[in-house]
């Protein structure tokens, strides 16, 4: 921090388990990584390469390792996952998780059908080789997943070796745990967290007023995923304190 002020929340620091921030790239070009970094690193903990860009990125592999080499976890999206499955090619994909050293992979089913247990099978075979993210929940704003049916498969993901599992929302943030609107589905969240430890959930929340609605509900210390390379340190500001959106949720009450 550049200089002094008392009652900023304690924030965890790298490399985190709790507390991560998700930046999703939708095809920085090097140059803009190289400047992302050197902005925001710190602010940093996994970087998703989204949907299907890595099939079209440039440098590749160099991009690769510029955010390994700055010590965060990289991965493709899970879109990507899927389009393989749904080719019958999951060979190929741990082919090509081998093939760049990936030090995280997403396992989702956002918007194919894929059994349950299939799913799962997938998160215990990558998780023998990598960090596994899982996502749960549909891309698609008709598909409605009751609350149980979330708790059944965070549990089951998690058991079957996931590290975090991915609460679906899109780069939007409109579907998912999102209502069409962008208002957090309140009630779902609250009731996820009755079962689901905090700490083992990374909600995407591209939109500021999600990111506020969550670090109000768990701290500043809250897994947030989906955000804009220009959004990493405006989040921040909010886990800290420092916007006006949470400025008194962490000052002392008068």
């Amino acid at each position: 921090m550049n200089f002094h002020l008392p009652f900023i929340p304690k924030r965890t620091t790298s490399p985190r388990n709790e507390g991560l921030t998700m930046v999703m790239d939708k095809g920085l070009s090097i140059n803009e990584a190289k400047n992302m970094l050197e902005s925001s690193t710190k602010y940093i903990d996994i970087v998703k390469l989204g949907f299907g860009t890595a099939f079209l990125t440039e440098n590749l592999s160099e991009k690769i390792k510029l955010y390994k080499d700055a010590g965060l976890k990289v991965y493709f999206g899970g879109t990507l996952f899927e389009a393989f499955i749904e080719r019958d090619m999951f060979d190929d994909f741990v082919e090509l998780v081998d093939k760049y050293e990936m030090n995280t992979v997403e396992v989702s089913d956002g918007s194919i059908e894929l059994d349950h247990d299939k799913k799962c099978e997938y998160i215990r075979i990558l998780a023998k080789k990598t960090t596994v993210l899982s996502e749960i929940g549909s891309k698609s704003e008709d598909v409605l997943i009751p609350p149980y049916k979330w708790i059944e498969m965070m549990d089951k993901e998690l058991a079957a070796g996931s590290w975090k599992v991915i609460a679906e929302a899109r780069e939007g943030g409109n579907v998912g745990i999102c209502r069409d609107t962008g208002e957090v589905r309140s009630d779902l969240i609250e009731e996820i967290l009755t079962k689901i430890p905090k700490e083992r959930i990374l909600w995407e929340a591209p939109q500021k007023s999600q990111q506020v609605w969550f670090i109000k509900l768990l701290g500043p210390n809250v897994n947030l995923g989906n955000i804009a390379p220009n959004e990493i340190i405006p989040l921040e500001c909010l886990r800290l304190g420092l916007r006006g959106d949470t400025f008194f949720n962490f000052l002392p009450k008068k």
